[in-house]
């Protein structure tokens, strides 16, 4: 099993390239997210990356709204906020999850179960 860390200045290409990985291990199927990986869809929440890993962070607009498109399939959000490029790209699920309640999402899926966390 391959250990993967990524620094913040090459984050975006740590992600890619974890991605490919993913994909030539033949990571696919239909799963919490559809045709799409969770590791996949955690590529479109790049905007999110230092408001995931810092409670204090303001949270972006393009952040937002790739969350709430996200939360409209709750187990696919809370697939990709506990996914191994979520983890990997150094987001803090306890801080990832409130995101949606920063974002001031009126139809966020709160109290959503989100393994260990849930959803404020």
């Amino acid at each position: 099993e391959a250990k993967i860390t990524c620094s913040n200045m090459n984050y975006l290409l740590c992600v890619v390239g974890f991605v490919v990985l993913l994909a030539i291990a033949g990571a696919d199927g239909a799963g919490e997210c559809g045709r799409n990986s969770p590791d996949m869809e955690a590529m479109k929440l790049i905007p999110c990356a230092e408001a995931a890993s810092d409670e204090n962070a303001s949270v972006s607009r393009s952040c937002c709204l790739q969350i709430q498109k996200l939360g409209q399939n709750p187990k696919c959000l809370c697939a990709v906020m506990l996914s191994n490029t979520a983890k990997s790209s150094g987001a803090n699920p306890e801080v990832a999850i409130t995101i949606p309640k920063r974002c001031n999402l009126a139809n966020r899926p709160v109290g959503y179960k989100c393994g260990p966390y849930t959803l404020p």
